[in-house]
């Protein structure tokens, strides 16, 4: 065989031998879920008890849905879903240029967010729903993005939103709900940050911008990774001149959420509609919270660069770690308008438990015990054994005390090595002694210490440890 096709063969056979997955994707081993899962419980948990129902929607959504949502910046991170069975089949030479062939060939997309699909759920069930309609949603979503540290391409998202009341009572709600999440998982380290989309529209008025406000919140949305210089510089390329320029960055500093400041901003900004909605709202939502503004900022450079945000914007960063937002939201009034049901104000906001992750995970903060999965093992010494321990095992279970059976009668090394490895805190040793004699041999495997005890005593046992 020549030696080029010995060659392909081996490139062939190490791709096939190789498996992986898509760049900006994941496996979780079960220690990683456990972590996971306990975010995700603490989350609902708050979720919950401020009385938020779950929904769940299709990770596909059409592209109809999706598409104009986001912005431009947002529709180029799409993940479009080729149609099914020979898509190409009727598309002729000259629509193959991507603007015409995409929407011929891809009808379907993944979901980026859930908010979107939230508002196609209300206005297809609309009948159904009461207002105000208070749903979280805890699901993967996808965003064609470049990977990097804490932005993947597939992630979760946990959201709340109320849809069909305008009350600041919501946006009290919400700083509340991340102060009791973050509370729980002993997350201290960190910031919840406000603004409002009026007052940056009050802002842009001021400096006789407004024709590129859509682009200028997108620009400032970036002050964070571009820092002011790079915000100025991509304002004068914009076309803005140095006293506009100006006129936005005054405006951009982040400082204590109080009156005083709300007053100083007030006195800065003409007598205007954005003006006054915006320095309302958010004087109205400081007494709401009585004023108890622990780690909470008024942030003039939060802009959150979607286009559905019409009121209060929020974003929380982590102080103690290099890491981006952790989750973020505000307030959209007319989001269920282009799915053509017109004056339903919502609100909402989205944990990444992904970066969460993260940064507990770099802070060491996770529960020592939080990837413990079994709290039993037993250890059969012979075949007989197995049905002298099975009822036992499912007794454990019916009270709450989670328990394996070993399936092989291997050495009992092997069994304990086997427990030790997942972190099991209790061996159950059953061989012909124990079994003549009606008893258990219960070994402490962190102690070290084992004793005998009789066997209908094990759940009592375990249950006063």
């Amino acid at each position: 065989m020549p030696y080029f096709c010995i060659a392909i063969f081996l490139i062939a056979f190490n791709s096939m031998s190789k498996p992986s997955i898509p760049r900006g994707t994941r496996d979780f081993g079960p220690k990683v879920m456990a972590k996971r899962k306990y975010i995700l419980n603490t989350i609902e948990q708050v979720y919950q008890s401020f009385g938020f129902m779950p929904l769940e929607t299709p990770s596909m959504e059409n592209l109809s849905t999706l598409t104009g949502k986001y912005g431009a910046e947002g529709d180029q991170l799409l993940f479009k879903v080729l149609n099914s069975g020979d898509y190409l089949k009727d598309i002729s030479a000259d629509k193959f240029e991507s603007k015409v062939l995409t929407p011929l060939i891809s009808e379907k997309g993944l979901r980026y967010d859930l908010t979107v699909p939230l508002a196609r759920y209300v206005v297809m069930n609309q009948n159904e729903v009461s207002f105000p309609f208070k749903r979280y949603q805890m699901q993967p979503v996808w965003r064609a993005d470049r990977p990097q540290k804490g932005r993947y391409r597939e992630f979760w998202q946990c959201d709340a939103d109320v849809l069909g009341t305008p009350s600041l009572l919501c946006e009290a709600d919400f700083v509340k709900i991340y102060r009791q999440v973050f509370s729980k998982l002993k997350l201290t380290g960190y910031e919840i940050r406000i603004n409002h989309r009026k007052l940056l529209e009050a802002v842009v008025e001021k400096a006789d911008a407004s024709a590129h406000f859509k682009t200028i919140t997108i620009i400032i949305d970036k002050a964070d990774k571009i820092g002011i210089d790079g915000v100025k510089n991509e304002l004068i390329n914009l076309g803005l001149n140095e006293t506009q320029t100006s006129v936005i960055l005054s405006l951009l500093n982040k400082q204590a959420f109080n009156a005083a400041n709300l007053a100083n901003i007030k006195s800065a900004l003409p007598d205007t509609e954005n003006a006054n909605k915006a320095i309302g709202d958010l004087t109205q939502l400081l007494e709401l919270l009585n004023h108890q503004t622990d780690f909470v900022y008024l942030d003039g450079s939060l802009a959150r660069g979607l286009d559905y945000y019409t009121g209060c914007i929020f974003e929380v960063v982590p102080t103690d770690v290099q890491m981006g937002s952790i989750s973020g939201g505000g307030r959209y009034d007319d989001l269920t308008g282009i799915f053509g049901l017109k004056g339903i104000s919502g609100i909402g906001i989205s944990f990444g438990i992904d970066r969460i992750y993260d940064v507990m995970e770099e802070l060491n903060i996770f529960p020592a015990d939080g990837t413990k999965f079994t709290d039993v093992l037993f250890c059969c010494m012979d075949e007989k054994a197995f049905a002298y321990c099975l009822p036992l095992a499912d007794d454990l279970r019916l009270n709450g005390i989670k328990t394996e059976v070993y399936p092989d009668t291997s050495k009992l090394k092997k069994q304990l090595d086997y427990a030790n490895a997942k972190n099991i805190s209790w061996a159950v040793i059953i061989g012909e002694n124990e079994m003549n004699n009606n008893q258990l041999a219960i070994k402490n495997l962190v102690s070290g210490e084992q004793e005998l005890i009789d066997k209908n005593a094990l759940t009592l046992f375990l249950e006063k440890l």
